[in-house]
């Protein structure tokens, strides 16, 4: 998997599935994962509603596979079946006292993934396990039993924010730290160190004599230095001699590489805590969980070498994809909804100028008219999120529960100043006649929306068109006007056609910093 030809790689699916099909053993030199659990099942929230409210479209999305049912059950006897003694003793002793839960759920398609995990490291890869303390002391004796003990090497703690007196009153010591497992696999992995910038105090109370020249340096003893060494150093004038005779070298403190980072990361700083120096500006997507570019960026800077491979089987909005993509390293990311692969494939663009298909590999999306009927007979619900990000929207609403409410998604534009408009998208998979269009103009009316756009797995019928055609034009402060019920067809779209629409906000920015970008369109794809 390597070699001019490589591609990176954006795989939609059950990352198990993947990893089995398209993964090959012995291949990725960096595993980097922070699968979804949560007690209060936010998941990996890539958006809010409207409203404000999580996203429960892609609550939907999460729940099954994490909780005890068929799927977990079978996860459990394959590994009894397949796994190595040790792993299969661990899972029973879990299921002993855990029983038949969430929690053993979770552990259960983790240790399965886990292994598999394994088998396409490389012997001198490392995976390092992001998680919190819901289940960390769970996944370390899953890791330990997997991986090995003595493969073990660090247990890192990462502060997510630093203080600001916000919290006052708790009734325990408030959470502020994730858990990240660091193993190899078997050989000793790409280590570099990392250094970090000494403290203002430090360089204050260490980095005391000068030259003259206004270069600090502080006085190291010269005991492990070779006679010739120290004679080379006075030659090159960095030896300093005391008052009492005793010999000094100096150490500059601008050719000084800093601190060695250890397993206690503190300067990191969650992305949703403002941070204006931080290296890389404008990162926060409205996504819980989601981790800063500069600690994947420290994580793949350790572990790898550029052009290495960098693995992320749950990859959410990307950001370890994004981090391999700036440090030259090559990627492969899984996730299971297209609301991540459509984040990720937004943001790659965005950040990189890079386009799906033709700078990097999709695998698993719908290619073509029979792909996309193919997904809506699978799953409606995924083909709906899908089709909902062809035109460059943030689905709308659980729709295996409760009433319908017309509303697929919403398409987001700002053609005036601060003034955040909306087109309403409806989504069909199956038949489809004139009342879907008249219903869809109901909705844009009740909602109070600009435009509406009616997707269709099938072909419209001409009563569609001319029921669409007859409403009145949407007219932009900037001077064009705009169809206000647009049809498009799947097969369009898959062959790249667009609404018709002002320019974009994308559904992972905010309508205040989007009004910045007025005037110009955001491409998503």
């Amino acid at each position: 998997m390597s070699g001019p030809e490589w591609k990176n790689k954006l795989y939609y699916g059950d990352n198990l599935d993947i990893l089995r099909k398209h993964i090959p053993d012995n291949s990725v030199d960096l595993i980097y994962l922070d699968p979804p659990f949560n007690s209060k099942a936010t998941y990996n929230i890539l958006f809010k509603e409207p409203s404000g409210e999580l996203s429960q479209a892609q609550i939907a999305a999460f729940e099954d596979t994490w909780q005890w049912g068929e799927e977990s059950r079978l996860a459990f006897a394959e590994i009894v079946a397949n796994a190595p003694a040790g792993v299969v003793e661990m899972m029973k002793a879990f299921r002993s006292f855990i029983h038949d839960n969430a929690m053993m759920a979770y552990l259960t398609m983790m240790c399965i993934r886990l292994f598999e995990l394994r088998r396409v490291l490389k012997d001198t890869g490392a995976i390092y396990l992001h998680c919190d303390p819901t289940a960390s002391h769970y996944l370390k004796i899953v890791m330990d039993t997997i991986f090995g003990a003595d493969n073990f090497m660090n247990e890192i703690v990462w502060r997510r924010s630093t203080p600001t007196g916000g919290k006052v009153k708790s009734m325990m010591f408030p959470r502020d730290h994730d858990i990240l497992f660091f193993y190899k696999k078997s050989e000793i992995p790409t280590y570099r160190n990392i250094y970090l910038d000494y403290s203002a105090d430090y360089k204050k109370n260490f980095f005391t004599h000068d030259d003259g020249d206004g270069r600090k340096y502080a006085l190291q003893t010269v005991g492990d230095y070779s006679k010739e060494s120290i004679e080379e150093f006075r030659k090159r004038g960095r030896i300093y001699v005391t008052k009492t005779g005793k010999l000094r070298l100096k150490q500059y403190l601008d050719e000084s590489k800093g601190i060695i980072a250890d397993d206690v990361w503190t300067e990191i700083r969650n992305v949703r805590q403002h941070d204006t120096q931080q290296m890389h500006e404008k990162q926060y997507l409205g996504y819980p969980t989601q981790k800063p570019e500069a600690l994947l960026e420290r994580i793949i800077e350790a572990s790898t070498n550029k052009g290495d491979l960098v693995l992320d089987p749950f990859c959410g909005c990307g950001t370890a994809l994004v981090a391999a993509q700036r440090l030259n390293r090559r990627w492969i990311g899984i996730d299971i909804t297209h609301l991540a692969i459509s984040t990720m494939k937004w943001r790659l663009e965005t950040l990189f100028g890079i386009v799906a298909k033709k700078d990097y590999d999709v695998l698993g999306e719908p290619t073509d008219l029979e792909g996309a009927k193919e997904l809506a007979r699978q799953d409606r619900y995924q083909f709906q999120w899908w089709a909902v990000s062809l035109v460059g929207g943030q689905p709308y609403g659980d729709k295996k529960k409760g009433a319908d409410t017309g509303i697929d998604g919403f398409v987001y534009f700002m053609d005036e100043r601060d003034k955040p408009k909306k087109a309403i998208v409806q989504v069909k998979s199956g038949g489809v006649s004139v009342n879907h269009v008249r219903d869809l103009i109901g909705v844009v009316q009740r909602e109070k929306a600009e435009m509406g756009l009616f997707i269709t797995l099938e072909a419209p019928t001409k009563p569609m068109e001319t029921e669409a055609i007859s409403q009145d034009f949407y007219q932009s402060p900037l001077g064009k006007a705009y169809p206000k019920i647009q049809i498009l067809t799947i097969e369009e779209l898959v062959k790249s056609k667009k609404p018709d629409i002002p320019p974009w906000i994308s559904p992972f920015e905010t309508p205040v910093s989007a009004s910045k970008n007025r005037g110009r369109s955001i491409k998503m794809f």
